[in-house]
């Protein structure tokens, strides 16, 4: 699934149209339209602009045009981005490794190329001037007050607290674990239960984490992923994992360092 580190390589992928003409949009998926969005209102703001820059927020790639509009890519489980016809990650977890052209959801095609949002469970979305008040701080830029503020006074298991955007814009399951395991933190401490040594800890650790995974490839090469399963092992320390469901998501821990 594409987490924090499949996305910044999407938009790291997407800078290439930075300049280019949007020439015709195809968006025969109504249902991958979020936000009021249709076809129409599309083509209306985009066609016959220029790309100005691509950012990302989150797990949201935002594709900003030169007159001020932005469009809002979301890629939900299985969602890829393809630019020219290359691929910006070479594998998603719990997707679908074919590239079939019933499951292109969205194009924006230039006067040379295209971008092209690819989704065989429909699950992600494109909107135009997407709302992003409602997002947290990037995960990769917060910083340690922000993060604290984040968690402050929260009786929520710590990983859930983690995963909700609204607080902490970026963090998905696998990175919630990874972050976690690293930091020898347990998922199901309440939130607000951190001290100042710990929140130190797990800032650096959440930090270091999205660099290396970002330079890795994915979220799927962490240090704990290979024993993300039942009767696997601590790579630590050798303990057998604990796995319960923490904020809705399937988790894992070591329940002999992480307290």
């Amino acid at each position: 699934m594409p987490e924090l580190p499949e996305v910044e390589s999407y938009r790291h992928l997407a800078l290439s149209v930075r300049g280019r003409r949007v020439a015709s949009i195809v968006a025969r998926d109504r249902w991958f339209l979020k936000g009021g969005a249709t076809a129409q209102v599309l083509r209306r703001a985009l066609v016959g602009h220029r790309v100005a820059e691509v950012r990302r927020i989150g797990k949201i790639v935002l594709v900003d045009m030169d007159d001020g509009d932005t469009l809002g890519l979301r890629f939900g489980m299985t969602g890829t981005l393809l630019v020219d016809g290359t691929a910006g990650v070479d594998r998603l977890l719990y997707s679908s490794h074919q590239i079939r052209r019933e499951w292109e959801r969205f194009s924006m095609r230039f006067d040379e190329g295209s971008l092209i949002m690819h989704d065989p469970r429909r699950l992600g979305g494109v909107s135009l001037n997407p709302d992003l008040s409602r997002l947290g701080p990037d995960a990769v830029s917060i910083s340690a007050a922000q993060l604290g503020a984040a968690l402050r006074g929260s009786n929520a298991p710590l990983k859930a607290r983690l995963l909700d955007q609204a607080k902490v814009a970026g963090i998905g399951n696998l990175i919630g674990d990874e972050v976690l395991w690293r930091a020898a933190l347990s998922p199901l401490r309440p939130g607000g239960s951190l001290n100042a040594t710990e929140l130190r800890r797990l800032h650096r650790n959440l930090h270091r984490t999205l660099t290396e995974l970002i330079d890795r490839g994915g979220s799927h090469l962490g240090d704990l992923m290979d024993e993300r399963h039942r009767d696997g092992r601590c790579p630590k320390d050798g303990a057998l994992l604990s796995r319960a469901t923490v904020g809705g998501r399937t988790t894992y821990w070591c329940p002999q360092h992480q307290v």
